[in-house]
């Protein structure tokens, strides 16, 4: 609720204090007509505004409305979701005496849990056992939900074991479920597996809803396997999990690619239990068939929801335009993107930055110009991917000046860069050479609060590689460590190279030590997949040196290198310098 809608409800209340007083004072014969208590409409209340001038009108009755009566009252403002107008009247009822029960109390610990201030909440739950009153199961579920809220895990768990131990309530479903999914939320499935498995040897049995929670978090941290057992588990016990259950465990078992336990989960468990896909699970299928360019199982999965009536919402769509975008088939893309609309469905941002996404990364930057263009007359706003999306689309295709200007736009509007965009403009800038101007956005992010990552470094260092600059690379990566990152072999090889075709044999040696004493040493394998990856991005002076660090480590090069060696020698012409390295590193050709 806003600040503006509270001091409203202050001052509303108040006024009915005042105008109470002020009418203290009036002969008796004009009180007699409110001897008799008029009836209280709450049909009346269609926003907080409403219920605090009803609340003032009750603060002047005689006899006053009982507990019951302003609890009601209370009630339905929280339920408006008025949190601070309902607990700005909780304090107004105490300040006039007006008679609160266990029940006001409650909604008043609730509502102080939601705005997050949960150490108001066991304050008054304090003037429970002061009252004589014991405080119910909602009670401590909303002070569970509270701590939660805030971050306080421990806590919750320490309460939670104190109802349990001390008898202080029965716990309900909703409490349980409360507690278990607390945790899962948290990051905490474990735990809450084991708080599960713990109440399952009690009276206080979980139900199906505590099941999915846990099961959600386990598939969430890809523990599919225990997921999986708790579904069987669960079974054995009599709960028949519901959609929810499964969608979780269809969403586990597509991020892991396990595609034929998907089918028999789809086709017998779910069967088996009468269990109706629903729109979350047709949507989780898509999405992961076009995930993994299963077109036509997405395109399957679509004429199913036809058929069961189950009509396909903007994620759906989403999901599609993705899936064609990636094979590459932009008039589909389009085509989807277009029929949204003549089903009923408005466009999103995100389905406009899929599509932008699809034409850039396809090589029709113009039109993903035209559609980003068109986005603010749709009503919509660009976000920061939106922008990133255009850039880089934009410097990829070697538009440096467009992309520039579409960045000043982005500062002009307002948008906020994010890691991604700096490191799409440093690595603009490191293609054209200006590594300074590089540098100035990495400091420019640090300013902003926004923390450089590996990749961020490994852009700066292979530019300053191909400026020559390996000494600064060098030290760029000494630095790594102490910000908390730690050099993969890609950048390792960057500056190997760079310090072999400069002729620094002692530096590049030394690195390789440097390498093999952090673990990261390339091995045989990884050697050949390094010139591999180097001779497809025609990087051959880079190829050339690992292949002399290859032949130093006595490591030889595979069929696959070979031949792409070979195939690059035949294009480059006759190449001493290659031949003889060639020479080096394959066995059958030493002798």
């Amino acid at each position: 609720m806003n600040r503006k809608v509270t001091d409203s409800a202050i001052q509303l209340i108040r006024r009915g204090y005042a105008a109470q007083s002020s009418t203290s004072h009036c002969p008796r014969r004009k009180i007699k007509r409110f001897t008799r208590a008029p009836r209280i409409d709450f049909s009346s209340i269609h926003e907080a505004n409403d219920a605090i001038r009803l609340f003032r009108w009750m603060t002047t009755m005689s006899p006053q409305p009982t507990a019951l009566v302003y609890t009601k009252l209370l009630n339905i403002i929280a339920k408006m979701e008025e949190y601070n107008a309902a607990l700005s009247m909780f304090d107004e009822m105490r300040r006039l005496g007006i008679a609160v029960n266990e029940y006001t109390m409650t909604i008043a610990i609730n509502c102080y849990c939601l705005v997050n201030r949960v150490d108001l909440s066991f304050a008054i739950l304090g003037s429970f056992f002061k009252n004589g009153y014991e405080p119910c199961v909602r009670t401590f579920t909303s002070l569970l939900k509270g701590l939660y809220s805030v971050g306080k895990v421990s806590e919750a768990g320490i309460l939670f074991q104190k109802v349990l131990r001390s008898n202080l309530c029965e716990p309900d479903d909703v409490m349980i479920l409360t507690a278990i999914n607390g945790l899962c939320k948290a990051g905490q499935t474990l735990t809450g597996l084991h708080l599960l498995q713990v109440l399952e040897n009690t009276v206080y049995k979980p139900n199906v809803y505590s099941y999915s929670s846990v099961i959600d978090g386990l598939c969430n941290n890809g523990m599919v396997d225990d997921a999986l057992h708790l579904l069987f588990r669960m079974s054995e016990k009599g709960i028949t999990p519901n959609v929810v259950t499964y969608n979780s465990i269809i969403r586990g078992l597509c991020n892991f690619g396990r595609w034929n336990e998907l089918k028999y989960l789809l086709l017998i468990g779910m069967v088996d239990h009468k269990v109706s896909l629903d729109l979350f699970t047709f949507n989780i299928l898509v999405d992961a068939f076009c995930k993994e360019r299963k077109i036509g199982d997405a395109e399957y999965v679509l004429e199913l929801m036809v058929q069961k009536n189950v009509c396909p919402d903007i994620f759906t769509y989403t999901s599609l335009i993705d899936g064609y975008c990636s094979q590459g088939e932009m008039d589909k893309a389009k085509g989807v993107f277009d029929s949204m609309k003549e089903r009923g469905l408005k466009h999103s941002i995100i389905s406009y930055n899929s599509l932008i996404d699809g034409y850039c990364k396809n090589g029709n930057v113009d039109e993903a110009l035209r559609l980003f263009d068109e986005i603010p007359r749709t009503g919509l706003e660009h976000t920061t991917i939106s922008y990133n999306t255009i850039i880089h689309g934009l410097f990829h295709e070697g538009r440096f000046a467009d992309g520039w200007k579409v960045f000043k736009d982005m500062e002009t509007r307002k948008v906020n860069p994010d890691l991604h965009t700096y490191s799409i403009l440093m690595e603009c800038l490191c293609r054209n050479k200006q590594i300074t101007e590089a540098f100035y956005f990495l400091s420019l992010m640090e300013e902003k609060g926004i923390t450089p990552d590996i990749v961020t470094y490994r852009i700066l260092i292979e530019g300053l590689c191909k400026a020559g600059k390996s000494d600064i690379a060098s030290n760029l990566l000494d630095q790594l460590p102490s910000k908390g990152l730690q050099p993969n072999v890609e950048i390792y090889t960057m500056i190997l190279g760079s310090l072999s075709l400069q002729g620094l044999d002692e530096d590049a040696n030394s690195l390789l030590v440097e390498m093999e004493r952090c673990g990261s040493a390339p091995k045989c394998v990884r050697y050949n997949v390094i010139i591999q990856n180097l001779l497809k991005k025609n990087e051959l002076y880079l190829a050339k040196s690992v292949l002399k660090a290859m032949h130093s480590r006595g490591f030889s090069a595979d069929s696959t290198t070979l031949s792409m060696l070979l195939d690059k020698l035949h294009k480059e012409g006759r190449d001493g310098s290659l031949l003889e390295m060639i020479k080096k590193v394959v066995p059958f050709l030493k002798k």
